[in-house]
């Protein structure tokens, strides 16, 4: 009877495919239109914006951090791409509303309350990520870095880091969107497992090539220090470990769903 159900919800929905192309269209639309206004009021914010992901380099250096521009355009250029980032992170929840409206009439009905948990994990997880980046790891990362300046140096050679504007910007946004996206693995791994790609089984016998790979991805998209790939590569590991209990959770409630069919089967019949 729900297969019947199911199947009605998605007769329902049947819409011949120009109109699902129109629909797209006007979809996509919206979300450049929601892209654009996002993007205008963060350029006119854009130097309070650059000012505070500056703010862990300043914590940093403490006697005050320096940042240059070689080029004439770069300090104009430096602000557009902050303004297109902090742009897209504003317009991202409407966005991600107008591809979820679209997708979800093609969904049954069980798809839609099974997606529905990811779609609200997947920013809270992000920005999970992008805080301990933002946080922890860079001002402890850039005090190591900073630590090799010899403004004084006894052969007269003195060492001062001197950051240009673009490079640190094109630092910190890797940095954030590397662990955010880093911290979507819980995500990940529950939608394989409910398309029957990966099993809790198949998690737990993967989990020490699961720690090896996890330091390995902490220490590429991390830069080359100690404390910056261990603060990524740990909390992975972690999150791999919830992932596999929160599989368990999702399997016991799946094994008493279909008990409670099968219980219900012969009263019907």
């Amino acid at each position: 009877m729900n297969a019947d159900v199911d199947r009605a919800d998605i007769d329902a929905s049947k819409a011949p495919l120009l109109d699902h192309l129109i629909e797209l269209r006007g979809r996509l639309l919206r979300c450049v239109v929601y892209f654009v206004i996002g993007f205008g009021l963060a350029f006119s914010q854009a130097g309070r914006i650059f000012d505070f992901l500056v703010q862990p380099l300043m914590d940093a250096s403490g006697a005050g951090a320096r940042l240059i521009y070689t080029k004439l355009y770069e300090a104009f250029f430096v602000e557009i791409r902050v303004a297109a980032f902090a742009g897209f992170c504003m317009a991202f929840p409407f966005i991600a509303n107008e591809l979820w409206r679209f997708v979800a009439p093609g969904l049954y009905r069980k798809e839609q309350k099974a997606l529905l948990p990811f779609l609200l994990a997947t920013p809270l997880l992000f920005t999970a990520g992008a805080s301990l980046a933002y946080y922890g790891v860079m001002p402890a990362a850039f005090r190591f870095f900073l630590g090799f300046q010899q403004l004084q140096g006894a052969n007269g050679i003195n060492r001062e880091a001197l950051p240009a504007m673009g490079e640190y910007l094109d630092l910190v946004t890797s940095m954030i969107l590397a662990f955010g996206i880093a911290f979507l693995l819980p995500v990940l791994l529950m939608l394989l497992e409910r398309a029957g790609i990966v099993s809790r089984a198949n998690l737990i016998a993967g989990r020490r090539y699961a720690i090896v790979a996890a330091f390995i991805v902490a220490a590429v998209l991390t830069p080359p220090d100690l404390w910056s790939q261990i603060a990524l590569a740990v909390p992975l590991v972690l999150l791999y470990e919830l992932s596999i209990i929160g599989i368990w959770f999702t399997e016991r409630r799946r094994a008493k769903a279909v008990a409670a069919e099968a219980a219900q089967a012969p009263a019907e019949g």
